[in-house]
Parts: structure tokens; C-alpha cells; sequence
């Protein structure tokens, strides 16, 4: 791992710019190496932020991407909980991603099938990896310390072959989704936590400092040969002890 770097900002509006700028600079680095830039995506926050932040920079050409999901509900898409369906509404109708570049679940097949194809799809997009290896891995983190859908105490935590993963017993609604795999979550080239907000500020401190027993599932997201960014606003971050980067919404990374 390139070393984890934990960057904190006066609040989400200035956590934005930086995060769009991010995903932009690792794009041009991946399309400049190997011609294609792949995107993994989370829901939550994220989903607004992106798509009030991307659609604003100047010249944005997303012609090269190749976007992914680090999880999905098994939901139709035009159900408010679909991650898909929210992308759909507030990024990817505003920026120029090809459809066939945006690797979308079936939902319509039962949710270990789901995950199948999920999978076949992924080793389409990258047939020389055992594991997918993404240029950029966006995540978030649940106030229980979950990321993607890999909760505490849940046996995925283990998964070691798959790819993809099908959960049927989500603590979260809806119960029925599909994951990656901390394998596939591990090996990629860079991967970005973004947390923010108060509710967040007591897991944030055991994810990053250590906790008395199991760790955090947010905490297993250890790069093998990849960088690791954690960008938290200052509520989020205001129980932490550790060093901190502290920046503004012009900073790039």
C-alpha cells in the first residue's frame, strides 16, 4: 500500500471540488497508462456530491470510463433505492459516459443469480485480473462501520474467491443485494473513503485508530499496492487523534 492518507475539510462543500478533482487526475493518469479509466461507484452521499461536482468542471470528457458499482441493491431501477437509479438521475445523464461502459446488476434474476452475472460482466471488462482491478474505488462507511455491503460480524467478511457476492439477510433495507469482495475492493489502484457528518465521528475514530475487538469491516480496506484516502469533514473528524492533512477545496491530491 502507497500509506493511507486521512485529509480532513471544514465541511462537505469544501470536500467536493477536492473529491471531483481526484477522480478526474486518476482518470487522466489511467487513460494516459492503459487507455481506459474504471470507476467503481458507492451510493449514499456520494451520489450528490458527484453529481452536483463532476458535471461542473470544464471540459470533462468521460468517453474512456468504465463504471462499476461497488454494491447494488436488488431493487428495479426506478425504485428510489436503486444506487444505478440515482446515478442515472443526477451524473450520468449530465456527463458523457458511453452506456456500454456503465456495468449495470440484472435485477430481475433471483440474488445469487444476480451476482453470477454481476460477475461475468466484471471479467468481461477485465479478463487478465483473478481479481477486477479498478483504477478508483469510491466507498463510503455506515454509522455500524459497514462499507459496500460487507457488514460487522457477517461470514463475506471471509469471502476469499469471489468477486461478487450475493447478501440476502442485509441488516440495512432492502436485504437483498450484491457486493464486492474485499479481494476485488483490495487490489484496487486507488480507493477513496468520503465521511461525513457528526453520526460518523465515533466509528471514524476506532476505524482509523483502532478499536478493542473485531475490526470494522470499513477497517479491512487495506490496498495491497494501491493508495488509500480518507476524506472526512471536520464533524466527522472531530474525535480523532491522529494526524490529520487539513485542506481546502482548491487542494489536489
Amino acid at each position: 500500500m502507497a500509506g493511507r492518507r486521512v485529509v480532513v475539510f471544514p465541511s462537505s462543500a469544501e470536500l467536493g471540488p477536492v473529491l471531483a478533482q481526484l477522480v478526474t487526475s486518476r482518470a487522466e493518469k489511467a487513460i494516459a497508462s492503459h487507455g481506459r479509466f474504471t470507476l467503481g461507484l458507492s451510493g449514499g452521499s456520494l451520489v450528490s456530491m458527484l453529481g452536483k461536482e463532476l458535471p461542473a468542471l470544464p471540459d470533462l470528457d468521460c468517453s474512456k470510463w468504465v463504471v462499476g458499482f461497488c454494491d447494488e441493491r436488488l431493487v428495479p431501477f426506478n425504485d428510489p433505492e436503486s444506487t444505478y437509479g440515482l446515478y442515472k438521475g443526477q451524473l450520468f445523464s449530465k456527463v458523457n459516459i458511453p452506456d456500454s461502459g456503465i456495468l449495470t446488476i440484472d435485477s430481475s434474476l433471483p440474488v445469487n443469480e444476480c451476482a453470477e452475472d454481476y460477475t461475468r460482466k466484471l471479467k468481461e471488462v477485465f479478463p487478465d485480473d483473478k481479481f477486477p482491478v479498478f483504477d478508483l474505488l469510491l466507498l463510503g462507511m455506515g454509522p455500524d462501520g459497514h462499507t459496500c455491503s460487507l457488514f460487522p460480524d457477517h461470514p463475506l467478511l471471509e469471502e476469499t474467491k469471489k468477486i461478487v457476492a450475493s447478501i440476502s439477510d442485509s441488516p440495512k433495507l432492502p436485504p437483498q443485494r450484491v457486493t464486492m469482495t474485499f479481494p476485488v475492493v483490495n487490489s484496487a489502484r486507488c480507493v477513496a473513503f468520503v465521511s461525513t457528518g457528526g453520526s460518523k465521528a465515533p466509528v471514524l475514530k476506532e476505524v482509523l485508530e483502532g478499536r478493542d475487538g473485531p475490526a470494522y469491516p470499513a477497517a479491512r480496506v487495506v490496498p495491497t499496492n494501491g493508495e488509500l484516502f480518507w476524506l472526512v469533514d471536520d464533524p466527522a473528524a472531530s474525535s480523532l487523534t491522529i494526524q490529520v492533512e487539513r485542506l481546502g477545496s482548491g487542494a489536489k491530491l
